[in-house]
């Protein structure tokens, strides 16, 4: 396949906007025959039927075939080529990476989860990352040259648009991307954890046609993916969602940023670990109370696990940081009115044990004109959000900038 496309649009040809705007069609929208896509792109039916004969020779493009239709000619069916390039995307957590490989069409070739990685924001810990995924692309059974982008997951401030990470491996003066591309030695882009889930969620998730979404990620911390008439939301520097840093609360507890009082000092993830060592320290009792915490440190993941096994301490601390939470939404519904909210990350896997007591926080904080109009669901790919979404803005930013 001939990656002249490629550098049509790095050139920024009028073609390959054209080009361009095909392929967002198809990521999309899936298939389409050349008369729906030129009554989309408003152009006419002999400029569209030119530009697919050009992609398809280039191999962008396959053409599926006649289209069943009840009577008359049937038209072809176009859509893009599987085969044509791939797309990797990388979700950093706290304990481990997960990696994955999806095709030019966005099915998921390759997904290796949980792979050990204890994260350290220094020089060793971005080269250990470099180190995983160079491991994961050498293992793969294709053509490495068909690999076109490798998205990033990073948490903290991150502008996808320049490549610079403000909060993690910030060590030179240059953009992340760039610095990343060098080490692995293919194109590499960045973007926010939990604009990265949201974008998961709304590709391959719970989203069915809504266009007005917040996405919530309650994990170690807390932030939200806003998305506006069907386009994500990131605002003048990609710093848009820092859902957790609203002043909240008049307590001393520090938070990460830096500042007291923060909304996630009480509504996280971390919350949920600190306010559950404070009640086993008073003296309360856990099924995973009697562990052995000095010696092998508590994990998050147990917590959550205790939830699901019906442990009451654990499922009331739970039920009050949703409370707490679906207050604050109740504000976001206010704003924003959107059409969905999703609940997700590592909290979220505690399912209506969160949810249920931030949809009644909602109705009693937020107006109900509005509320109504909000669905609140948890996320359907739970703990896959994050490498359904890196995959998929692998792909996207080759061709939406």
């Amino acid at each position: 396949m001939k990656h002249s496309l490629l550098k049509e649009i790095e050139i920024g040809s009028k073609n390959a906007l054209v080009k361009k705007r095909i392929i967002t069609h198809y990521i999309y929208n899936g298939s389409s025959t050349i008369t729906d896509l030129s009554r989309e792109l408003d152009l006419s039916v002999p400029t569209v039927t030119k530009f697919i004969d050009e992609m398809c020779e280039d191999g962008y493009i396959n053409d599926y075939g006649k289209l069943e239709t009840s009577g008359g000619r049937h038209p072809n069916l176009y859509g893009l080529n599987p085969e044509s390039g791939y797309f990797i995307g990388v979700d950093i957590k706290k304990f481990a990476i997960n990696i994955g490989l999806i095709n030019f069409k966005g099915d998921m070739m390759e997904l290796k989860m949980n792979i050990p990685y204890k994260f350290e924001n220094s020089k060793e810990g971005m080269n250990n990352l470099c180190h995983l995924i160079l491991s994961f692309i050498n293992k793969l059974n294709i053509d490495k040259e068909k690999i076109l982008n490798i998205n990033v997951n990073v948490s903290g401030r991150v502008n996808p648009e320049s490549g610079y990470s403000f909060s993690q491996f910030n060590f030179e003066e240059r953009p992340l991307a760039d610095v990343l591309a060098e080490k692995i030695g293919y194109k590499v882009t960045i973007d926010n954890d939990t604009r990265a889930m949201t974008y998961g969620e709304y590709m391959q998730g719970c989203v069915k046609g809504e266009k007005d979404i917040i996405f919530v990620n309650v994990s170690w911390g807390l932030g939200i993916g806003i998305i506006i008439d069907g386009k994500i939301y990131n605002g003048k520097s990609g710093f848009s969602g820092e859902f957790g840093h609203i002043s909240t609360y008049d307590n001393e507890i520090i938070c990460h940023c830096g500042k007291k009082g923060c909304l996630e000092t009480e509504a996280s993830g971390s919350a949920l670990y600190r306010i559950f060592l404070e009640h086993i320290q008073n003296g309360e009792s856990s099924i995973i109370s009697d562990r052995n915490i000095q010696d092998h440190p508590l994990t998050l993941d147990e917590i959550i696990a205790a939830v699901n096994k019906e442990d009451v301490l654990c499922i009331e601390i739970v039920e009050e940081i949703g409370q707490k939470l679906g207050k604050q939404i109740a504000g976001l519904i206010n704003i924003f009115n959107p059409e969905l909210v999703i609940i997700g990350g590592t909290l979220s896997l505690t399912g209506d044990y969160l949810t249920q007591p931030i949809k009644t926080a909602v109705r009693k904080y937020s107006l109900n004109l509005v509320n109504k109009d909000s669905i609140i669901l948890t996320s359907k790919l739970k703990d896959k959000a994050g490498i359904v979404g890196a995959c998929m803005l692998a792909r996207s930013r080759m061709f939406e900038n």
